[in-house]
């Protein structure tokens, strides 16, 4: 089974090519969803100790979480500390039972893929990308974002043209779902060539 890596900057259409796969029959593995899940239950033990402040009625309050780590290097540090091992079993887990049920293909959503280093752990890599422009125009039209958000979450990432440097199929966004589809069907079909 040939594992792809998918990932992208902020606002460069990732989520939305990732459904694309799922559409064209691809199984998808989505890293932020597996971290949502993991606030939605029972904080682990740990995380509710290390931010005892993001705790609210049992569950981690995401926006609280937020605000302790985000401009805290050693805080978010320590939350990805405990959160990535919980994605790497799921992720794991995801791969082991994708293989079993006969899949050619699957795709790790993974945003961090090249901060993680999970880059090592696919044989092909799809960066998702679109203009400086289109980008910033995407992510300031979210609720809640502002030019500092932005730029400081920019910071913390890879940046596009090197993300692009290292990847092997590039996905460009800015040109519509349709020609997006394409591109998509077009990666399929070139891993669909490789036997593995």
């Amino acid at each position: 089974m040939i594992i792809l890596g998918l990932t992208g900057s902020i606002g460069m259409g990732k989520s939305t090519t990732a459904a694309m796969f799922r559409e064209l029959g691809i199984a998808v593995f989505d890293a932020d969803r597996c971290v949502h899940q993991v606030y939605a239950g029972e904080p682990p033990a740990a995380l509710a100790a290390r931010f005892p402040e993001a705790v609210v009625d049992g569950k981690i309050d995401r926006s609280r979480l937020g605000s302790l780590v985000f401009d805290d290097r050693e805080a978010m540090a320590a939350l990805e500390e405990m959160i990535h091992p919980i994605v790497e079993s799921e992720r794991n887990k995801f791969v082991r039972d994708t293989k079993g049920e006969g899949a050619r293909i699957a795709v790790l959503d993974v945003p961090l893929l090249f901060e993680t280093d999970s880059w090592r752990r696919v044989d092909a890599i799809v960066v998702v990308t679109a203009p400086k422009e289109v980008q910033r125009e995407r992510v300031l039209s979210r609720r809640l974002m502002d030019e500092d958000r932005f730029f400081n979450i920019l910071k913390r990432q890879t940046p596009d043209t090197k993300k692009r440097m290292s990847a092997q199929f590039v996905v460009e966004t800015q040109f519509g779902f349709e020609a997006a589809r394409r591109q998509i069907r077009n990666v399929i079909a070139a891993l669909a060539q490789i036997d593995k």
